[in-house]
């Protein structure tokens, strides 16, 4: 079975022609356009391709044409729904660079082997990437390799951290 990685979403429409405003997830932001296809859930929660026309940059934003859709009554439809590409598109990441979704529902243990929960979700700060840790307690851990974190087991799903289970 395929994994589907949220790579982006569409925006609110933009002009009387049906195109969509584009957000990314990836960084760079123009990262997003070189995953093809793209896909979106249907109503009823199942992937399907969609089908893109053209996109063009518009000011520091995407604006993204849609087969089938030429005007912002058909496009508001589209409007909020994730876009997501198949895992196995993705590029292999280097030596110490993870993919949020390979780290999401990993277990993280503390240097006192004390298991402080599983990841839910990181988010992002500006300084540095942050595990959202929700275990007896949730836990804010910046992700900051070789200082925060001293290991990341992608095999056995797990995460050393230098962090207090009090914090």
């Amino acid at each position: 079975m395929e994994k589907y990685i949220i790579i982006g979403k569409l925006g609110k429409t933009h002009g009387v022609k049906g195109w969509l405003r584009l957000h990314s997830n990836t960084r760079p932001t123009e990262a997003m356009l070189n995953y093809s296809p793209w896909y979106i859930q249907n109503d009823e929660s199942k992937w399907q391709k969609l089908v893109v026309n053209e996109i063009r940059p518009h000011g520091k934003i995407f604006i993204v044409n849609i087969e089938g859709v030429e005007n912002p009554e058909v496009a508001k439809q589209y409007t909020g729904k994730d876009i997501a590409t198949i895992y196995s598109q993705l590029p292999k990441s280097k030596k110490d660079e993870y993919y949020w979704t390979d780290l999401e529902g990993m277990t993280v243990v503390n240097c006192e082997n004390v298991e402080l929960g599983t990841i839910d979700h990181l988010m992002e700060t500006g300084a540095n990437d942050v595990m959202v840790v929700i275990g007896k307690k949730r836990h804010l851990i910046p992700f900051l390799l070789k200082k925060v974190v001293l290991e990341v087991d992608l095999e056995n799903k797990m995460i050393r951290v230098d962090w207090d289970e009090d914090f």
